[in-house]
């Protein structure tokens, strides 16, 4: 096989393209010919150095990926299978998708899900499944249009885009929590029936339990908000804290959660969730979010294109998700 591009990234920060071999590769099962990548939060923070995510000096950055078998020892997979990965230790601790071949273990890969293409599967990408996570979780907690409004904080970033299109959906009046006011359209167009802005809120003051209003919360900020929604919930509420771009302090009281009967779901969608839930996660959200809807939320760039977007995420001037065209 001939030299491939890939894109380095170290934990001091620094990061380039790179000639890489199949040989330079981490062992695993599946060889895949990577055509799509995307950015992700937790990649801006490795590429930048902003925060300390790499477990090893350096390695192809890139947290998940998406493109077709190119060979495989494990008899789940075949050449020319469609298939995507996400979490494990991709682009933490193992090469990821930042390259035009991966090498993966195979109980990280998973076939994309029919009606899929690889595109679609990287808008989704890694904050698509979580928030897909966190839809499946809040479910299985009790969580029914039936019950409220479910509220989304971080509205305009990848999770809060995907998580509202696909909550509005299976039928839930959805309410976007967002600072920015100029994005009420694009908000609208997802799903959310309701946009409400965090300057509307007084952080400042924040009671052990405030009015009962929201059956269900994705939470992606942390901080104050998340103090604020958890003081917020209705009886029986479930709230699902999945990021912590504000902050990753919570400050609060038991009350909601011994008075209401709130539940706090933490999470993990790096590696906690089994196989079944991964499969379970990628059927929904192909059923989920219309494509038309995708197409509105993610913009695709050329892998050359990707060293320039990662200063924009870290000060939150991405709207939804960006694709990159590995190949």
């Amino acid at each position: 096989m001939d030299n491939f591009k890939g894109y380095r990234v170290t934990d001091k920060g620094a990061a380039g393209f790179e000639e890489f071999q199949l040989d330079d590769l981490d062992p695993g099962d599946v060889v895949v010919r990577v055509s799509h990548s995307t950015v992700n939060y937790k990649d801006a923070l490795a590429a930048t150095g902003k925060g300390r995510i790499l477990l090893k000096p350096s390695l192809i950055g890139g947290i998940d990926l998406a493109g077709t078998v190119e060979s495989s020892t494990d008899a789940r997979f075949k050449p020319g299978d469609q298939v995507l990965s996400t979490g494990h230790d991709l682009g933490v601790k193992h090469h990821g998708g930042y390259a035009e071949y991966a090498r993966l273990p195979a109980d990280w890969v998973i076939k994309i899900p029919p009606g899929l293409s690889a595109w679609d599967a990287m808008a989704f990408g890694t904050a698509g499944f979580t928030a897909g996570l966190a839809i499946l979780r809040m479910e299985q907690n009790g969580l029914r249009p039936a019950n409220g409004p479910v509220i989304v904080d971080g509205a305009t970033g990848g999770v809060g885009s995907i998580a509202i299109a696909a909550l509005a959906r299976r039928g839930y009046e959805v309410v976007a929590l967002t600072g920015k006011s100029a994005e009420s359209g694009y908000l609208k167009g997802l799903g959310a029936k309701e946009i409400k802005l965090r300057s509307e809120l007084d952080l400042a003051k924040i009671r052990p339990l405030e009015k009962a209003t929201w059956a269900g919360a994705v939470d992606n900020l942390g901080g104050e908000v998340l103090s604020w929604i958890c003081a917020s919930m209705k009886i029986n509420g479930t709230v699902a804290s999945i990021g912590l771009a504000a902050s990753p302090k919570l400050e609060a009281t038991v009350m909601p959660f011994i008075l209401r009967g709130v539940s706090l779901l933490g999470i993990n969608s790096n590696d906690a969730p089994t196989r079944a839930q991964h499969e379970e996660v990628w059927q929904r959200l192909s059923e989920d979010v219309r494509h038309e809807q995708l197409k509105g939320l993610a913009r695709t760039i050329r892998f050359e294109e990707l060293p320039k977007v990662f200063d924009d995420f870290i000060a939150s001037k991405i709207r939804g998700r960006i694709v990159i065209e590995i190949r």
